[in-house]
Order: C-alpha cells, then structure tokens, then sequence
C-alpha cells in the first residue's frame, strides 16, 4: 500500500515538473549601450513589456553611451528627467546595472549614478552572465 502511495506520489511530482514554462517567469535583460535615443525607447519598450506581462523579471544592463541616461540630472531629448521613469520602473522591480568599466574610462565615480542603478564590473560581461547562467532572454530596443 505504501508503494503504491509513493509510485502516485511521484507521477504528481513528474507531472508538475512537466508544466508549461509559460508558468514560469520570464526574465529579460535589456541591453542599453548607444546613448539617450535608445534608453528613451527602452523605456517605452519596458513599460508595454510590463504591461503585457507585469511578472517578468527585468534587468537593464548599460555600457558606453548607455549609461548617460542613469546619471544624475540626466534628461530626455526633450529636456524631461529620466529620474521620475527610473524610479517608476525600479518601484515594478526593474533593476538598473552600470558598468565600472565606462565609470572608470570617463573618470566618473559610482556617486554620479542614480541610486536606483548598481554599478557592476562589466556591463558586457554581466549581459553574457545574465543570459549563460540565469538564462536571461536578451533584448537590444
């Protein structure tokens, strides 16, 4: 009888484990690395991306140009803040990387990104982690 409860028990555990990925939340990078331009449409892609799917995990990985929009008093081609955006989309969950690397060749400390983002060694190399070991679907807006 009580093999018979452990065989039932494991096809449960088979079965749930064969379950659709779709449960399962998705989580994105987003690859921000030409400027001004491309982080506004990176926002704008984050927001409908949240809205079609608000449990996705969404990390946003800047390097070069891409990081000027995460500097303080950063602004839009339109001379609008990017602050109230980043702060909006990290209060969803977005995360914000910059990296060290562009910090150093600028001869820009941490202290001049917003505090929203954290500073990482390499943002080309936390893209690559992100996808290679946390399997991390990779977008380029």
């Amino acid at each position: 009888m009580l093999s018979k409860f452990i065989r039932g028990a494991a096809l449960v555990v088979t079965a749930l484990m064969a379950l659709p990925a779709s449960a399962e939340t998705t989580n994105v990078v987003y690859h921000v690395n030409e400027g001004v331009q491309q982080a506004s449409r990176a926002i704008g892609n984050i927001r409908n991306h949240l809205n079609a799917d608000p449990d996705t995990r969404i990390v946003v990985v800047t390097h070069g140009p891409g990081i000027d929009f995460l500097l303080d008093g950063a602004e839009d081609a339109q001379g609008r803040p990017f602050s109230g955006s980043i702060g909006e989309l990290a209060a969803k969950g977005v995360e914000f990387r910059v990296c060290n690397n562009t910090l150093n060749a600028r001869k820009l400390t941490p202290a001049a990104v917003v505090l929203e983002a954290k500073v990482v060694p390499s943002g080309v190399v936390e893209v690559a982690r992100l996808q290679a070991k946390e399997h991390f679907v990779y977008l380029r807006p």
